[in-house]
């Protein structure tokens, strides 16, 4: 099989369904002239025009607002933020606008919508810029919230979220565009709301998602060292959550650590938990621990970055916590 880029995964995934499908087109900012702020939609515009390959303003509210409109009218849009930092400014679109008018259409209009881009921290950005956002989108509902961790899972899991005809917030890493991985040169899908064993364990549940997935194999591979077998869990998308996955895991290894790069309160982490107590309790051997980011914005100083962010060391803390191997 043949090993692509994660930003070459996301291109195929959308040129393939704009190819397939004459509705779907991408607007954001430098998505054209520049071949995108990350290259993830180099040579669209060649292949395709620009009235399917929209530049636009710097302007999220607008053009976020010219996409649902056209959802509204048929049409499929995929609406590139250059950071969902930026997404804040166009949130009323995606929350009160494109989450919302199927029910309050009556079912007259839907909103077949992909807003995609990239979440979390990227180094040295500073606090404005290195937020992640997938907790507040998946508290809406109305919308299905993807965050692929490789390339295989990135291009099945978009040419899905083009195709529903529901709202879908679409989460990558900046840091993730360059890594490579496996990807079928044949068509395949991946539904939305599946989680992924990706790693067989007996001793303790990791469950995780997008980039922090990095981190949760690296501990489990630092656990095996300590005779430690680690379960992993990517759960692909945050909503829907697949909870069953989780649960099952957490029958067979007693103990549950979640790793998220969002802040602690109100996060997925959180509600991961709740839900595991709720249907596993009488299974848990141990608390749930949840290796989150530190409550504070994320500083520009590389030593502060660290400090703040989910690590292998304070994901290995948790471990051994939950594993009684203080």
């Amino acid at each position: 099989m043949r090993i692509i880029q994660f930003r070459e995964a996301l291109r195929e995934a959308m040129s393939e369904e704009m190819r397939r499908d004459p509705r779907v087109f991408l607007m954001g900012e430098e998505v054209a002239e520049y071949n995108g702020a990350y290259k993830v939609s180099q040579g669209m515009l060649d292949e395709f025009g620009p009235e399917r390959v929209i530049d636009t303003p710097i302007a999220e509210l607008g053009f976020a607002g010219i996409g649902v409109g056209a959802a509204m009218n048929g049409l499929r849009p995929i609406i590139e933020f250059m950071t969902f930092n930026f997404s804040l400014v166009a949130i009323d679109q995606v929350v009160n606008s494109a989450a919302k008018i199927l029910p309050m259409s009556a079912g007259q209009y839907g909103c077949p919508i992909v807003f995609r881009g990239p979440t979390g921290n990227a180094g040295q950005l500073g606090a404005q810029h290195s937020q992640n956002f997938e907790n507040w989108y998946a508290n809406t509902p109305g919308l299905k919230v993807v965050v692929p961790s490789n390339p295989y899972d990135a291009k099945g899991l978009l040419k899905s979220a083009i195709r529903d005809d529901d709202p879908v917030v679409f989460m990558e890493s900046e840091l993730m565009y360059g890594d490579k991985g496996e990807v079928p040169e044949s068509e395949y899908l991946i539904p939305i709301g599946q989680a992924k064993t990706v790693r067989e364990g007996t001793d303790v549940t990791l469950v995780s998602f997008g980039k922090m997935m990095k981190v949760a194999l690296q501990a489990a591979d630092e656990a095996a060292k300590e005779g430690i077998s680690a379960e992993v869990i990517d759960l692909r998308t945050v909503r829907p959550i697949d909870y069953a996955a989780v649960v099952n895991s957490v029958k067979k290894t007693n103990r549950l650590v979640i790793i998220e790069e969002a802040w602690p309160l109100a996060s997925i982490s959180t509600d991961v938990a709740f839900q595991v107590q709720r249907m596993a309790f009488d299974y848990l051997d141990a608390p749930i621990l949840r290796v989150n980011s530190m409550d504070v914005p994320l500083s520009y100083a590389p030593t502060l970055i660290e400090a703040v962010l989910p690590n292998v060391k304070r994901t290995m803390q948790a471990i051994k916590a939950v594993t009684y191997r203080l």
